[in-house]
């Protein structure tokens, strides 16, 4: 907006606060510039269809144009297109509902496009009520605010079919091509509660994928949703990655279910697999009891905190020694994964922590528990994975810079990965 339009504003501004006394008048006043605005563009939509106001392209035209105006067949054409009267219609907008007079013209070609002929909202009005929707707000409660901020009765059919071309969308960027390489995926399940067809409701499992590209910026590559997370169905997800284009993957960054590294192996078997330690200390002390848990998290950030594989066993044998009388379960179960435990001391400590953590995911999660808190129940499967990638699509708005130290992660990757590394950047 520049200076000039700026202080017209202003001014408008002015008036309208020494007209109105109330809220509602204030509306009242905005309805009434908006009814004016959108006819006196819609006036300037007909002229140009007919010809008496040119745009830059069609007067080049015209002035370009010798030959008399004929029909195909060389005979003379009728009268001229003209105005025919108006037609009243009411759209819905952000000050409440608009009633328009929209010109209509003879030949009935008129086809206006700031309000379209069968548009009943005003652009920009479904955008708020996706906005209210991707919030994880019910029907009822965007009736309910949109009535008390806008005045406009909506009804549940009306949300419905605003939400409905989100199902297209969806499915096309869910089955949408990746590209081939990325260094690091992370992987994580939420738990969701869905109605199923039968009317009971049960907990179903929204399966993410979380990648890094070889920018360093994080894309969320898919959304699958199943009864219940396990590594068969971790399989099946990423049999889908595969079939999209993602050919390799540097390091894989998972949870501790069981079965889910070999799931990796079986679908990317040169992928390294890196166990999240936040999941591992959080499953360690569901032995430990509270005055010993500080303790004991101190032990074990010795293990994954260690310089080197060598220092880390060593750390590892001294908290069998320290623990294992009291608490036996939890060296013997770090042993047992060890070896996509130390997966991270493959790399500079400057960039280990962007693996041994799926935090870089369970912000995705904790975004996504924001924007659904308010639903405790899903209608149906697709409800539920709408309203999730709504909510991604909303935070991944802020994905704009890479992750910490990526330039040097890069670099490390390009040694060890320089065979899979494309061959643009190798």
């Amino acid at each position: 907006m520049d200076a000039a339009l700026k202080s017209r504003v202003e001014q408008l501004a002015a008036e309208f606060a020494s007209e109105a006394t109330t809220v509602e008048e204030l509306n009242g006043l905005m309805r009434l510039m908006m009814k004016s605005g959108l006819e006196r563009m819609l006036d300037t939509e007909m002229d140009v269809h007919l010809g008496r106001r040119l745009t830059p392209a069609v007067a080049e035209l015209e002035a370009a144009r010798v030959e008399p105006l004929t029909s195909a067949t060389g005979e003379k054409q009728g009268p001229p297109n003209r105005r025919n009267g108006r037609s009243r219609k009411t759209v819905q907008g952000d000050v409440g509902e608009v009633t328009l007079n929209t010109p209509r013209d003879r030949d009935g070609t008129f086809e206006p496009q700031i309000v379209g002929k069968y548009q009943r909202r005003v652009p920009g009005f479904d955008e708020k009520i996706l906005a209210l929707y991707a919030k994880g707000m019910t029907t009822r409660d965007i009736q309910e605010i949109v009535r008390e901020l806008y005045g406009v009765d909506i009804s549940a059919t009306l949300v419905s079919e605003i939400t409905a071309d989100l199902d297209a969308e969806v499915t096309a960027w869910r089955t949408r091509p990746i590209e081939k390489v990325w260094p690091i995926v992370y992987f994580d399940g939420i738990v969701v509660h869905v109605r199923g067809a039968n009317g009971r409701v049960s907990q179903h499992t929204i399966y993410v994928a979380l990648g890094v590209n070889l920018e360093g910026k994080k894309e969320l590559l898919g959304l699958w949703l199943g009864e219940s997370e396990g590594a068969k169905f971790w399989l099946a997800c990423l049999t889908d990655l595969k079939n999209r284009g993602l050919s390799d993957i540097f390091v894989a960054c998972i949870d501790g279910l069981s079965g889910f590294a070999e799931a990796i192996h079986a679908a990317y078997p040169t992928a390294s697999v890196q166990l999240c330690i936040v999941h591992l200390v959080r499953a360690a002390l569901r032995y430990v009891s509270s005055e010993d848990s500080k303790q004991v998290i101190r032990d074990l950030k010795k293990i994954y905190q260690a310089a080197t594989v060598v220092e880390a066993e060593q750390s590892l044998d001294e908290f069998a020694q320290a623990w294992d009388g009291k608490y036996p379960t939890i060296a013997k179960q770090w042993r047992a994964k060890w070896t996509d435990i130390i997966t991270l001391f493959d790399f500079p400590a400057s960039i280990r922590k962007a693996i041994y953590t799926t935090n870089a995911i369970e912000s995705v999660n904790s975004v996504i528990r924001k924007f659904t808190r308010n639903r405790k129940i899903y209608p149906n499967e697709e409800s539920a994975l709408k309203l999730v990638y709504m909510a991604i699509a909303e935070a991944s708005k802020k994905w704009t810079r890479p992750i910490h130290h990526w330039k040097q992660a890069l670099n490390h990757f390009a040694i060890m990965y320089e065979d899979r590394m494309p061959k643009d950047l190798s």
